[in-house]
């Protein structure tokens, strides 16, 4: 497969002209794909299959420690192999959501969010931005905090510097951070 750069070869066998074949791996349902590496079967399934689990099927099937091409490494959908791909294609929308999602699934919001920031809006990646920033839950005082700073921070210096600095501790991946910069603004030039 050119995703594996031939490191994966894919054949298709008619099982009505090759019962045996059929019978020798006991075919229930077609399709049936089974990998096989030194004439044995390693792993397989039965039915259609959405892409992208049957590029993780093939992904899997490369040995390790092959370098791998971003298609290759999308389909093996883990984060180490998600990250490697970023590393090569740093605007690749796919693989930015593709990572996203996984660091969501683990409940990272910050780094989903600094991850889908590395992209262009799109519709999806605007959707994914929105379902992140719904799963955020701080549990910090950052917002306690701030909330007291913000009335201080156009007449006193050391207060608007601390307010600074907790925004910059909290980061542009928490979406209180936004939010807080606008409110400082309008407090500012109020």
């Amino acid at each position: 497969m050119k995703a594996t750069n031939g490191k994966v070869v894919l054949a298709k066998v008619d099982v009505d002209r090759n019962p045996g074949i059929a019978q020798a791996f006991q075919v229930q349902s077609i399709p049936m794909v089974v990998a096989m590496k030194n004439g044995q079967p390693v792993d397989a399934f039965m039915g259609a299959q959405p892409e992208h689990a049957v590029r993780e099927f093939v992904g899997k099937l490369v040995p390790e420690g092959e370098v791998l091409d971003v298609a290759a490494l999308l389909a093996r959908g883990d984060e180490a192999s998600l990250r490697e791909a970023l590393k090569l294609e740093p605007q690749n929308e796919q693989v930015v959501l593709a990572l996203a999602a996984v660091l969501l699934s683990r409940n990272d919001v910050t780094g989903a969010l600094e991850i889908l920031q590395r992209v262009p809006q799109s519709p999806k990646i605007a959707a994914l931005v929105e379902k992140a920033k719904a799963m955020f839950v701080p549990d910090d005082t950052y917002a306690t905090q701030l909330d007291a700073l913000l009335p201080l921070v156009k007449a006193d210096e050391e207060a608007r510097k601390r307010f600074l600095e907790i925004l910059e501790t909290m980061g542009p991946g928490d979406p209180r951070t936004s939010v807080y910069r606008r409110r400082m603004t309008g407090m500012l030039y109020a």
